[in-house]
């Protein structure tokens, strides 16, 4: 198994330097050359497996025995999954009119970033220990990368990590969850700049290579693609949670609604897809609509309509370059890396890009979309409240508001579930985060917040970062803070 870069001017590398990339030398994303494809007797065997073990299965399909033996593949994930608060590791709750919500939010920071990165900071260690190297991760957060992030490297003497959160966007939660970490190698900058701002810095310092080189420099963001790996068993764990039965030709489809920011959980469902899991895809988005524009027409734009005046809406979701977009059309492309190039290469310039027609109906075929106004993500936490006594964080309620939206589907599935197979889809809503975290969300909507106590010590804690001011070189700032870091070390 190795892999390529989506624009071709890199060389292939297999899972190990996929993994210390990020992103590709060339400013692509890497992907494995061939995705695997699963026959039915596979996907019946593991219909009956833990989520556990499916995630040790599938990320044996893109980590050969070679590089990391099996069993200490399966140690590694074990060892990832030991802080999980539920014995399952992810929960489907059931709900009132066919609302299937998978929770991937049980990991230690409540955001469902912490299954792929607890693999993820395994992975490293494994490769670092071995080779007794250092490495400096930079990640830019939304608001759940970095805490999932920091927890997954935390005290660990072989990594630095250095995380910039956009200061006034992330919940309170968020904000403390990171800045409450003091350890030597945890480093937190707080800039006054929304999420595609702080990416910009980032990718400068990605871009100069003898830097990037010289100190080692990697990302925990969804353009690692060790992230990508883990999160394709979140889609098949739904499907064998919602699926009636594997017993008929053809197999069952089920629906997938995936809250959708900076496109990673969507482009694993698209590779599961690929790989023979009968899935239909939602990609729903906030009113930051840039992703449901290109499925339903080709729009693939920036837009004024980003950021919304209700503070309900969740941040992560404000993505207005969702860079996984690259992954998905070089698929759909069928790995043709020139014409990905030149795709993703225009947009850079113009921020504007529409598709070509065969590629739009492509995606069209591939996905469906559906964009949720602020109001209608607080109906959606209202109604499952009151139908359920369940609370749902913002970007599960976009899923929840799909959901709503076309109930039709839901109560024919409820009603001849017998027969599901002639009459409706089972439907699935992924779950990123835990209400928990979104405080405010949830009291703008009427609602109680209920609250761990791993959460409520936070305010309690001491807090540490650095201020990146507007106006102020972000990129020469974290590059000094860098070259600072390797001269103490």
């Amino acid at each position: 198994m190795e892999y390529v870069s989506t624009r071709g001017g890199a060389g292939a590398v297999d899972f190990e330097g996929a993994l210390f990339s990020g992103y590709a030398p060339d400013g692509g994303l890497f992907m494995p050359q061939r995705i695997p494809s699963l026959d039915r007797d596979t996907l019946r065997r593991w219909s009956r497996l833990p989520y556990r073990e499916l995630v040790k299965e599938l990320c044996s399909l893109f980590i050969t025995a070679e590089l990391v033996p099996r069993s200490t593949l399966n140690d590694l994930i074990d060892r990832a999954f030991s802080r999980f608060r539920h014995k399952d590791i992810v929960h489907l709750s059931r709900l009132k009119d066919g609302l299937n919500v998978l929770e991937l939010w049980h990991g230690v920071t409540y955001a469902f970033k912490d299954l792929s990165l607890s693999c993820t900071g395994q992975f490293l260690q494994y490769f670092l220990e071995t080779k007794k190297q250092h490495v400096t991760i930079l990640v830019g957060t939304s608001g759940d990368t970095g805490s999932s992030a920091i927890e997954s490297v935390r005290g660990q003497k072989n990594v630095d990590i250095f995380v910039v959160l956009p200061k006034g966007f992330c919940t309170q939660i968020q904000e403390l969850q990171m800045t409450t970490v003091i350890e030597d190698n945890v480093h937190v900058f707080a800039a006054h700049g929304n999420s595609d701002e702080i990416d910009e810095p980032i990718k400068e310092l990605f871009a100069d290579v003898d830097f990037a080189r010289k100190y080692n420099l990697m990302s925990l963001n969804s353009v690692n693609w060790s992230r990508i790996m883990v999160q394709i068993a979140h889609h098949f764990y739904a499907y064998f949670q919602c699926a009636p039965s594997l017993d008929t030709t053809p197999l069952p489809m089920v629906e997938i609604v995936v809250p959708t920011g900076g496109g990673g959980n969507i482009t694993a469902g698209c590779i599961a897809q690929k790989m023979g899991l009968p899935i239909q895809l939602v990609a729903v988005v906030n009113s930051n609509d840039i992703i449901h524009r290109t499925v339903q027409h080709g729009d693939f734009s920036l837009s004024e309509n980003r950021c919304s005046n209700f503070r309900c809406s969740p941040i992560a979701l404000l993505f207005q370059e969702p860079y996984n977009m690259e992954r998905i059309l070089w698929l759909l492309l069928g790995s043709d890396s020139c014409l990905t190039k030149m795709l993703m290469e225009r947009f850079s310039v113009s921020k504007s890009l529409k598709l070509p027609e065969d590629l739009h109906r492509k995606l069209s075929e591939t996905l469906r979309s559906c964009s949720a106004s602020d109001e209608d993500i607080v109906r959606a936490m209202q109604r499952c409240w009151e139908e359920n006594r369940y609370l749902l964080c913002p970007h599960s309620a976009v899923a929840a508001h799909y959901h709503y939206s076309q109930p039709n589907r839901a109560r024919l599935y409820q009603k001849f579930s017998c027969f599901s197979f002639l009459f409706s889809m089972p439907r699935c809503c992924l779950a990123p985060a835990s209400a928990a975290k979104f405080q405010d969300a949830l009291l703008r909507a009427g609602l109680v917040p209920q609250l761990p106590p791993e959460i409520t010590a936070l305010t309690a804690m001491e807090t540490r970062s650095t201020p990146l001011e507007r106006g102020q070189d972000w990129a020469q700032a974290l590059r000094e803070q860098i070259e600072a870091m390797a001269r103490r070390r």
